[in-house]
């Protein structure tokens, strides 16, 4: 997996072979092809090594006892750290690189993490709807719109190369991300 990932990420998908990956490791490129019968196959396979390491947004609680801020707050700062560990931003850039040849990459990609991540918050965003603590409507739109919310300035700037956020800005970040969502998501007064 790590000669993988580094190959994917160093020459981008179109210039990864796996008989590159093969002389990496040492073995022969049958051996590769017997686990990974296509490049894609081997791809799907970092995907999922990255986001079983990297993941914790899709595994931090989200409790329907606590408070609705805390709980975006916990979850923010868990789906942030995930997005900003260099193995995600690393993916993030093959996948977006690449998309335009290799259509089935952001797909993979998003069906494995983003996707998961955001409904498991929709599921969340659902039942504090059903309770009143926020107002009715579409939770996948919310978890969707918190989501962008929380990726506007941090994640851009270490996407983007700019710089690596200090953890005051994604402190901060976090902090106007939720006050946004609930100032617009908030219960309705009566």
């Amino acid at each position: 997996m790590a000669a993988a990932r580094n190959a994917f990420f160093q020459n981008g998908y179109a210039g990864t072979t796996m008989s590159a990956i093969s002389a990496r490791v040492g073995g022969s490129k049958t051996t590769l092809w017997t686990y990974f019968p296509s490049k894609e196959d081997l791809f799907t396979a970092v995907i999922d090594d990255i986001v079983e390491h990297y993941g914790c947004a899709l595994s931090v609680e989200l409790s329907l006892d606590a408070p609705v801020a805390d709980v975006l707050e916990h979850f923010a700062a868990a789906m942030l750290s995930t997005m900003l560990s260099p193995p995600i931003i690393s993916l993030h850039r093959v996948v977006t690189g690449e998309v335009g040849r290799f259509p089935e990459l952001g797909r993979l990609f998003y069906e494995r993490g983003p996707k998961r991540g955001k409904a498991r918050l929709a599921d969340y965003m659902g039942r504090v709807m059903a309770d009143g603590r926020l107002r009715s409507g579409d939770p996948a739109l919310a978890s969707r719109q918190f989501a962008a919310m929380c990726q506007a300035h941090s994640f851009q700037l270490a996407l983007y190369g700019i710089e690596a956020p200090s953890p005051d800005t994604v402190a901060r970040d976090i902090t106007a991300a939720v006050d946004s969502f609930l100032r617009a998501w908030g219960p309705d007064e009566a």
